[in-house]
């Protein structure tokens, strides 16, 4: 690898200490590199079609990692995480070990992993076309929106009535995501290398109402009920987290497993469960 984009969570990296260190570094060993930092909303704003670019260095959190991967999709690239975050489940490189990682881009001496995507088509109730279609790494959320205390969700798998819930909302997670939303709603913590999708209820008005793991065949279909004779908005839907679309009763969500999957690049031979024991050990 030669050529690198650096998307840096300015926030974190305050006055853009490391970006600097890193570009810095890259120029001097035959790299080189251009700087974004999403000020404007988006990565890939300052990026010109023409432009090549071998490996994306995300520095921040894994929310940065999640950001940075939604605007950067076009380019399918791979993506190394540094954690200036917390957890940093995504983030596999701490600061301290930056070049002796970007010794190692340089030689190319690494792996890649592919995580599995969803996508996800949101249909207004009676309409055939949808109104919008998106991708997520992490998951897709349908929860509460305005005044609404629960919601009434119907949720379909592969054209059959699964459950119909009351609650706060329902998640559909990747594996990459089982370790974010999924598991503070109580979701089961999936290895990233498996393909399949899980559903977990948010705060459900039921002592029965459990996650569910399915195949990367299966098709998901939430549909939102009335619950509010004087609400027209019952719910939202967010794909990462990201600013969520108004859902009224009759409207549906179709999640699917995506075409695209997005690559990590992989420096160490640590497995997911030895990250996983020493991350949450350390929130601890």
């Amino acid at each position: 690898m030669k050529h690198f984009l650096i998307a840096t969570n300015f926030i974190k990296d305050e006055n853009l200490l490391l970006t600097s260190k890193v570009e810095k570094y890259l120029a001097e060993h035959g790299g080189s590199s251009k700087r974004i930092t999403g000020q404007d909303g988006n990565y890939a704003a300052d990026i010109d079609n023409g432009e090549a670019f071998d490996c994306v260095i995300a520095l921040g959190g894994d929310g940065t990692i999640l950001k940075v991967g939604r605007d950067l999709r076009h380019l399918n690239i791979p993506i190394v995480g540094v954690n200036l975050g917390t957890l940093g489940f995504l983030a596999e490189i701490e600061p301290e070990q930056i070049y002796p990682v970007l010794d190692r881009l340089l030689s190319s001496d690494y792996e890649l992993e592919e995580r599995m995507n969803i996508c996800g088509s949101v249909y207004k109730h009676g309409n055939e076309k949808p109104l919008l279609e998106d991708v997520a790494l992490n998951d897709i959320v349908v929860s509460r929106a305005g005044f609404s205390r629960v919601i009434g969700l119907r949720v379909y798998v592969n054209g059959r009535v699964m459950d119909i819930y009351e609650a706060d909302g329902v998640i559909v997670s990747t594996p990459t995501g089982s370790t974010g939303y999924n598991l503070s709603a109580g979701g089961p913590i999936v290895s990233p290398r498996t393909n399949v999708m899980i559903i977990t209820p948010i705060s459900p008005h039921s002592l029965t109402s459990k996650s569910i793991v399915l195949g990367d065949a299966d098709e998901i279909v939430i549909e939102v009920l009335k619950m509010r004779k004087a609400q027209e908005e019952e719910a939202i839907v967010n794909f990462d987290g990201q600013p969520g679309t108004q859902l009224s009763a009759g409207d549906r969500v179709v999640i699917r497993k995506a075409d695209q999957t997005t690559k990590m690049v992989k420096l160490f031979d640590v497995s997911f469960y030895e990250v996983l024991r020493e991350k949450m050990t350390h929130h601890l």
